[in-house]
Formats: structure tokens, C-alpha cells, sequence
């Protein structure tokens, strides 16, 4: 037995970054929302003079991503101080001499994207959810669900004794989404035998507001310009395979910084400074379909992508802006949020470009995983060329930023 019973038109799962952005898309308008996420956002510490100080998680923003969250309002609560727009990015290929340039001044932009920490980007989107008068944020857990009931409407009980019943279910939950497995979508996946190591260093040298990754044969690993008291504080992202990853987890702090900058190349110097390491497994994940009768999924919930080109949240941001208005336009319409037609609208203009980016940073990843000397001679006159064709270069980077 239930202790009380509550009705809301959509149910989102998961307060992270796509959830709470999801929350603040259906915000002050007349659909009633409620947020469920058990754990309460701490707010960023001003002070950020020392490494451990920093998130060890954190975006790289696209500019379409960027302008969502100026949308939505978000982006101008997020301090200008913790926001590092990056003005060039370097790629090289550790396995010879290919290297690939790209500068905002050549594609007459701005910067080419902006480093924010993530807990940052959650906590400026949880004030916008907050004063929100039709949003309610419960701090709980899902224990189960149930299938729609006569009314179109889903069973959503809550480990405190709570029923909710919403027109609409959203799986913001991350990749091990509950509301996935409970939802029996289908899901194609495979582990790609990697970690990610990620944590904020300090360098001998300044980062030169630019994106660095050398693709190593391991896996590739980036450093990342963070807004920080000094020029030559860096987040990385050090994708290697488990055995590898292991042993550099099990080093001391100079141990691991010694092996970093070789790996780097010392391409900035010496790393100076280390903050907390953590990893996470690297697996790839897209469900078949977004969506069933009263259900949705974005961002991780529907797709993970390797790390490689930091679109994960992007593609995430980009299910936000196209759910938001199809459930804004229903409700308009008097139709259910949870109709079946109104989701697959959602569906269909988020699943082929979501698949199409997975694909193409599974190439990626794949070639320059190649070991064969033929490949990796191919691989490094392709980077030469394509760092001269700037008109190619510049197209590229516009459809990575959102801007085509």
C-alpha cells in the first residue's frame, strides 16, 4: 500500500545535467513536472586555488549547447570565472607526425567551445527548476514502475511510500537508466576493454586556451583548458586500456604525473600538481527505440559515445531541446504527453543524428587504434592534408559546434 498519491503530467528520472535541463525546458509553463533525484547538488566552492578544489568531471560546451542553456537562462548563472571558452585545438598522432590544427580566429568565431565543470552547468539549471512554480522536486528513489493503467497513465512508486502516476516517464538516469531496463527497451552495446582516467593537474606551462588530444595506440588522451586562477590548470581525459589503467591508478601522485607528461609528450612541460583521480568503464550504448507508450529516454539513458570528441553531453542537450518542444506543442494541442505519436516525433529528429555521431567516433577510435604500418602511414598523410584544406577543416568543425 501506497501512504499518498500524486498526479503530474511528466515524471523525469535523474537531476544530472540532461534531466534538470529537461526540467528547465518545461519550466513555468502549463505542464505540471516533477523531478526525482535523491541526492541533493552541492554548490561549487568559490575558491579554486588547488587542484583537488576542481570537479574531476567536466564538458566541453558547443556553442548549440551553449545556446540552449542561455535559453533556458542558465547560462548566465554559471560565473564568467568558471566558464574556459578554448580558442584553438591540436590533434596529433602519437604513432608519427599527423597533426591537425584548429583556431576560432580561422572559422571567424568566438572560441571553438567552452570547458565548464559539470556540477557548474547542474547547479545553475537547479535554481531555474527551483523557482519554478509548476515543478516539483521530490528527493527520492524509483523502486519500481508499472505498465500504463486504463487512463494512459504509468505507476510510479517511490522507496518512500509514495505512488506518483504521470502521462509521461522520462529515463534521465544515466547509462545503467532503471528506467530502461524497467521500460524492457532494447539496447545494442559492447564494452570497448577501456577505462577513462580523469582528474585536474596543474602544468609547468600555459594551456594557451587550447584543447590538446594525442591519440596514442591505448587510447587517446586530452587535456582540457579549465577557468582557474592561473593559465596552467588543465582537466584530463586519459582513455587507456584496464590493464594500463590499473597500473597508473596505483601510482603515487609523482609517479603518475611523470608517466602523464611522457604520455603527453611534455608538450606543456612537466605536470606540477595533481588533484583526486578517478575512472569509469568505456562501453557504447543506443536503445533501438527512445521511446515506448508513456516513456522517453535522453541523453545517457538513450546513447553513451566514447569520450573521444566530448559530445556526450551535447548530443544529451540537443534530446532536450527537441523533446521540450514536442511536449510543449502537444500540450498545446490537448493531446497526451505520453501519446505514442508524440514521442516518436521526438525520436525521429534525435535517433539518425545521434547514431551518426557514434558512428563516426567509432571510427575514429578504431583507426587510430590500427596497428598495421600501411594504416598508420595512411592515417598520418590524411592529417597533413586535412590540416591544409580549410575549407574541408572549417566544415567539420562548424557541424561538430552545432553551427551547420
Amino acid at each position: 500500500m501506497t501512504d499518498q498519491l500524486e498526479q503530474y503530467q511528466v515524471v523525469i528520472v535523474g537531476a544530472g545535467m540532461v534531466g534538470t535541463a529537461l526540467a528547465a525546458g518545461l519550466a513555468n509553463s502549463g505542464i505540471s513536472v516533477a523531478l526525482i533525484e535523491p541526492n541533493e547538488p552541492k554548490q561549487p566552492p568559490e575558491d579554486l586555488s588547488e587542484c583537488s578544489q576542481f570537479d574531476t568531471r567536466v564538458s566541453a560546451i558547443t556553442a548549440q549547447s551553449e545556446s540552449l542553456l542561455t535559453q533556458l537562462g542558465a547560462w548566465s548563472l554559471i560565473n564568467t570565472e568558471r566558464k574556459s571558452p578554448y580558442l584553438g585545438m591540436t590533434v596529433w598522432d602519437a604513432e608519427g607526425t599527423g597533426e591537425v590544427n584548429f583556431s576560432a580566429n580561422e572559422l571567424h568565431v568566438p572560441c571553438l567551445g567552452t570547458i565548464v565543470e559539470n556540477r557548474e552547468i547542474v547547479w545553475a539549471l537547479q535554481q531555474l527548476v527551483e523557482q519554478a512554480s509548476n515543478i516539483t522536486i521530490i528527493r527520492d528513489f524509483v523502486s519500481k514502475i508499472d505498465n500504463q493503467d486504463e487512463q494512459g497513465l504509468t505507476p510510479v512508486y517511490l522507496a518512500s511510500g509514495i505512488e506518483l502516476k504521470t502521462q509521461l516517464l522520462v529515463g534521465a538516469d544515466g547509462a545503467l537508466s532503471r528506467i530502461k531496463q524497467w521500460g524492457e527497451f532494447a539496447n545494442c552495446e559492447w564494452d570497448y576493454q577501456h577505462q577513462a582516467i580523469v582528474a585536474t593537474i596543474e602544468l609547468e606551462r600555459s594551456h594557451q586556451r587550447t584543447a590538446w588530444q594525442r591519440f596514442r595506440q591505448q587510447g587517446p588522451l586530452a587535456l582540457l583548458p579549465l577557468a582557474a586562477t592561473n593559465d596552467k590548470t588543465c582537466s584530463i581525459v586519459w582513455s587507456t586500456s584496464i590493464e594500463e589503467c590499473e597500473h597508473l591508478l596505483a601510482l603515487t601522485d609523482d609517479e603518475f604525473c611523470l608517466e602523464l607528461g611522457q604520455a603527453f609528450e611534455h608538450r606543456l612541460g612537466q605536470v606540477v600538481n595533481l588533484g583526486p583521480r578517478a575512472a569509469f568503464p568505456l562501453r557504447q550504448r543506443h536503445a533501438k527505440n527512445y521511446v515506448v507508450p508513456g516513456i522517453a529516454l535522453v541523453g545517457d539513458a538513450a546513447h553513451t559515445i566514447h569520450p573521444l570528441a566530448g559530445q556526450g553531453v551535447n548530443l544529451g542537450f540537443k534530446d532536450v531541446a527537441a523533446l521540450s518542444e514536442e511536449l510543449l506543442r502537444a500540450d498545446q494541442q490537448g493531446l497526451s504527453l505520453g501519446d505514442l505519436k508524440v514521442l516518436q516525433r521526438y525520436q525521429r529528429r534525435r535517433q539518425a543524428d545521434n547514431l551518426l555521431m557514434m558512428t563516426a567516433m567509432e571510427g575514429f577510435k578504431r583507426l587510430f587504434a590500427a596497428e598495421q604500418p600501411m594504416i598508420r602511414l595512411l592515417r598520418n598523410q590524411g592529417m597533413r592534408l586535412f590540416n591544409r584544406a580549410s575549407a574541408i577543416k572549417q566544415h567539420v568543425v562548424m557541424q561538430a559546434m552545432g553551427l551547420k
